[in-house]
Order: structure tokens, then sequence, then C-alpha cells
């Protein structure tokens, strides 16, 4: 058979050529980006258009013009005006830690299929530990996501709060966690794929802060008990995604501590917290969480998808799943540490850990420092201009990078304002100077900015606002 595309296909110098366009193009768009000489963020089409356009350059494109495609209809994190979801402007090294990852790719189910990044990613988890304030004792592991590293952190609970091997016999038992109501939903999730269903998720009340209230947690317990529910976890977040605001976790750890339930943290997004000398005491008591999730591409500058999963006790993190695989998985008499399939979800596992050795190497855990001390303290900046304008109101004083505020008018009511501010939003999307996104907190839209990068300025905030003013002067009616 004739195997010219594939000589095609693997050619190393095709590789290098193409390799070197590709990298001359990115450092082009990141200088645009982040020097601010592309005006927009993004350059917004209806999902059906967007179709269209790529059902017809698969067959009609240029393959040369494959990638500036794909950049021009890409939303541009680095660019200053970015402050919509949670995820971050890589730093460039990562970059290439991403190409090394794919063509390497190195499975890391089993030690063998992943030697490096394996030892990488224990050193990478106990260095995360220490700076929590764990034990020698703590161990985890990284993974692909916050909604899979919750979910396997409420399973070892469930596991280690139960006393009964669920893996191997099931159970019919009534369980629950505790959970804020600004919770994550992937919290809500996790505990449905558990079977817990929604009797089996305890939502409690937030305070005007929109922090869970401590108060209330006694009495929910007890009333979930009464109701013959077995209480296996509390979760608190650090912060929640919709508006930034960190749980009492110290509290919280106490709660659970009495009651001999397991303490959780969703860390996802503020976690790197843990590296700001100005920030890390809004993680007050973490070190009483029995697993904390942490995401590497929210607040530590990775490429999405990986987060880390730390356990207070390093056998927590081992007990979760049993499944004799015996091409895969061979017994060992002392802790295996180095069989990730024992202890995760995945059997097949990019080399995540590279991204997180990568930069604690070259720049150190200095760099994380800057980046979450930055991005909080801009945070705080944008809170402090919006108090100041009396064109509108914010949901709660920012403790985060996460800011959500609304356009206000004494003679609109609820709905028509709104509508108001949802078409603003709208319209900042079609335009794509300005890329913010919406939530809605208590029935009330608020638009939400979460500051992601560390090059967005008091400038830039001013600009944002005056943009959202010309565009609701009319529908305010002012």
């Amino acid at each position: 058979m004739d195997k010219q595309l594939l000589q095609t296909a693997y050619s190393p110098e095709d590789f290098r050529q193409n390799g070197h366009q590709l990298i001359d193009l990115l450092a082009e768009h990141l200088d645009k980006s982040l020097n601010k000489s592309s005006s927009k963020v993004l350059n917004w089409e209806n999902p059906s258009e967007e179709y269209k356009f790529w059902n017809n350059f698969l067959f009609n494109g240029k393959p040369s013009d494959l990638n500036n495609e794909i950049i021009k209809r890409s939303i541009h994190l680095h660019h200053p005006h970015y402050m919509g979801h949670q995820i971050s402007p890589v730093a460039p090294i990562t970059g290439l830690t991403s190409l090394l990852n794919a063509i390497l790719n190195n499975g890391m189910g089993i030690y063998e299929m992943g030697m490096a990044p394996t030892a990488m990613e224990r050193v990478v988890v106990e260095q995360l530990c220490k700076e929590i304030g764990y034990g020698k004792k703590s161990d985890g592991f990284l993974t692909s996501g916050g909604t899979l590293a919750n979910l396997t952190a409420l399973l070892s609970a469930r596991k280690n709060r139960t006393g009964n091997d669920v893996w191997e016999n099931g159970t019919s038992n009534k369980l629950a966690i505790m959970v804020s109501e600004e919770a994550h939903y992937c919290i809500d999730r996790a505990a449905r794929i558990m079977g817990l269903g929604e009797k089996g998720i305890i939502k409690i009340a937030v305070d005007e802060g929109f922090a869970l209230k401590t108060e209330l947690l006694e009495q929910s317990y007890k009333k979930t008990i009464h109701e013959g529910y077995e209480v296996i976890a509390i979760v608190g977040s650090a912060p929640s995604t919709a508006t930034g605001i960190y749980d009492d976790l110290e509290t919280i750890g106490d709660f659970a501590f009495e009651k001999g339930i397991w303490f959780h943290i969703d860390a996802a997004h503020g976690g790197g917290a843990i590296f700001s000398s100005k920030y890390k005491s809004l993680l007050k008591g973490m070190k009483k969480a029995d697993s904390i999730v942490i995401d590497g591409h929210k607040m530590m500058m990775m490429p999405s998808i990986t987060t880390a999963l730390l356990f207070k006790e390093g056998r927590d993190s081992h007990n979760t799943f049993r499944q004799k695989a015996d091409y895969l998985l061979q017994d060992s008499k002392e802790e295996d540490w180095y069989n990730l399939a024992k202890r995760t979800f995945e059997c097949t596992k990019y080399m995540m850990s590279l991204h997180w050795y990568t930069l604690l190497k070259i720049y150190g855990k200095s760099i994380f420092d800057e980046f979450v001390t930055t991005l909080y303290d801009l945070g705080q900046e944008f809170g402090e201009l919006l108090e100041n304008d009396p064109l509108f109101e914010i949901a709660v004083k920012p403790m985060s990078n996460i800011i959500c505020f609304r356009l206000i008018n004494k003679d609109k009511d609820l709905l028509s304002l709104n509508k108001i501010n949802s078409t603003v939003r709208q319209k900042l999307l079609e335009e794509g100077e300005f890329y913010i996104v919406q939530t809605k907190i208590k029935d009330i839209v608020y638009l939400r900015a979460t500051i992601m990068n560390p090059f967005t300025t008091e400038e830039h905030f001013k600009k944002l606002l005056d943009n959202i003013k010309r565009k609701a002067f009319p529908l305010l009616n002012l």
C-alpha cells in the first residue's frame, strides 16, 4: 500500500516548517492582544452562520488560511478587554508545554506510560500541599477539571464517612451533603450523579454578602438527620463562581470536625490565592479541609484543563476506586503512587503536570503571587469605580477578581432593568470590543466581569463603563 500521505503527515521537516510558522503567528497574535493594537476581543457570529463558514471552509478554504481563521474567530483572552469567564490567559511557555505533551502523548494511566510526568506530578502535589499547610501524610493528584475533581472528592467522602464499601456493595442509605446555595453547579451535579437526589443536597442560604450563613448550619444539620438522612460532607466555596465571595472556611471546618463529617473546599477558582502573600488570608481554615480542589487553568496561568485534587490524609486519595484490571494494574506491597489510574477517573490522562512543574521551575512560585495579587487588586479597583458611579450598583463588595454589577434607574422596575442589562450585554458581545458575561442572582440580572488579564488597567475599566453607558442611555431614557 502506498504510504505517501502517512509519510507526509509524519514528516519532521514539514512539522518544523509548520511549527515555526504557527509560533510566529501566535507570537504576533499575543503581541496584538497584549498591546491592544487589535481593537476587538472577539468577532461575534451567530451559531448558524459560524457553522456555515466552517462547513464551507472544509471543502473550499485554503489550508494555508486555516490557522489564521481559527485565531480570527476565537476569543482573545490575552486582550486586556477580556473580562469574561474564568479562563486564564495562559503564560506563553505553557503553550510550549502543551506542544511537548501533544507530541510525546504519554498516557500516564500507569507509570511506565508516563515516567517523567508522573514523578513531576508528585513533586507538584507535594508543593501544593505544603502551601496549604497539610502535613506529611497528605497527597493528591491532577485530574481533568474541577467538575471531575469535586465529584472524586465527594466519592472519597462517601467511602470514608459511610464505613461501607460502596464500590463493592452499593448502598441504599439516604445520604446528604451540605453546600451553599451559591456553590458551583457541579457540586449539585456530582451529588445527583452519586444518586443522592434532590433531597440529598442540603442548600444553605447565604447572607447579604453572599457567603454561606454559618449560623444556619446546626439547624439544617439537625433537620436533615431528623428526616432520616446521613450527612457525609459539607462543601465550602473559595470563592463562589457567580459572586466571587469566599465562605467562612474556618467556621465550616470547625462545624465539620464537631459533626464528624467530611469537609471539602471547592477552591477551583480561588485556590491559587495560597501563593498570594496579600490574599492568602481569604483561605483561612483551609488546612482543616479533608480535600481541596484547585484549578490550574483559572488563576494559575495554565491551559485548559488541569486541576489539583489534594487530600489531608493521603490514603483517601487511594481508596476511592478499586477495580481489577490485570493488564494495567498490579498489586504492590508498597503504596504505588505512581500508577495514577488507580486513583483517578481517567485511564488515559494527558501530561498536565508539565504545565505546573515548568512554571514552578522557570519562574518559581512568586509568579502565582504576582498573578493572583494583581488580579484581585484589579477587582477591588473596578469595584470602587462602580461604587462611585450613580448609574451602577454592585451586588456585593468584591473579595476577588469577580465583580457583579448592573445598570440602575429608580424609574424602572426590576423586570425592565433586567431586560436593559441583558440587552446591553448582548450589544457588547456583538460589537466585540469588550467581553463580559451576565448572571442572575436572586432573580436580578447582573453584568459579571472576571478580571483575568494582569495587564488590564483602570483606563480599560473606564472605557468599558463608558461603552456600557452609551448603549444604555437610549434604553434608560437618559
